[in-house]
């Protein structure tokens, strides 16, 4: 049972990951976390199932969405669209209506924390689809932070992150990416998911950060085959 002074959060895409990383880190806290995802049943592609799915939370606190992941690489040209209309489904329209129908139940007060990636500004050939998705889940948290307003609404905007969304790549490859990596970053090391759920929870904490994206990144040029896998 969740008792009316207690902080209820939502982390949708939090079975695997950085969202996974995130509930963990929330949970941790006082209150109740609850996770949803495709591998919990829902299809944040599915308007519907997301209306119903936050219809039965009741009154909440904090969403955070980290779903979305991966999105076809390769040239413009070369793209199928039904492929990259399906990436845009969840990442983009998913986190859309996860908003709309969150925020008809979050607190005054309360956060919306989405999800972009370094793509959304940087220019690495072979990754429009991401770097289309993230960009504009950049613009539309900006004006959903007007519209919403009190609830605070922020996109984290992750780096090279040593996590699962790298599993369509072999073992070789993907270490070989990862040490090449930390080998150019004074911290020398590449992030893991525990350092990223550090931003949503600043976003949530923060009561004076809204419409911001928070990144958390590192200024290495990326090489990778199949380029798009990244965030």
């Amino acid at each position: 049972m969740t008792f009316a002074n207690e902080t209820k959060s939502i982390v949708i895409g939090g079975t695997s990951g950085i969202g996974k990383a995130v509930a963990t880190a929330l949970a941790n806290r006082d209150g109740t976390v609850d996770v949803a995802s495709r591998s919990t049943g829902l299809d944040v592609k599915d308007e519907a199932a997301i209306a119903a799915y936050f219809d039965a939370q009741g009154p909440i606190d904090h969403v955070v969405f980290t779903a979305g992941s991966s999105a076809p690489g390769g040239a413009v040209a070369d793209v199928p669209f039904d492929a990259a209309k399906q990436a845009f489904d969840t990442k983009f329209w998913g986190a859309v209506a996860v908003a709309k129908a969150a925020a008809r139940h979050i607190k005054p007060g309360g956060t919306i924390t989405l999800t972009s990636g370094f793509l959304a500004r940087r220019t690495v050939p072979g990754t429009y689809v991401k770097t289309a998705m993230n960009a504009a889940l950049e613009a539309v948290a900006k004006i959903l932070a007007k519209e919403l307003a009190p609830i605070r609404v922020n996109v984290v905007s992750p780096g090279l992150t040593d996590t699962e969304a790298y599993a369509g790549m072999t073992s070789e490859a993907r270490m070989a990416m990862l040490h090449n990596a930390a080998k150019s970053l004074p911290a020398g090391k590449v992030g893991c998911a525990d350092d990223l759920a550090a931003g949503y929870l600043f976003a949530i904490d923060n009561p004076f950060v809204t419409g911001a994206v928070i990144d958390i990144d590192i200024d290495i040029d990326i090489d990778i085959d199949g380029g798009a896998l990244i965030n």
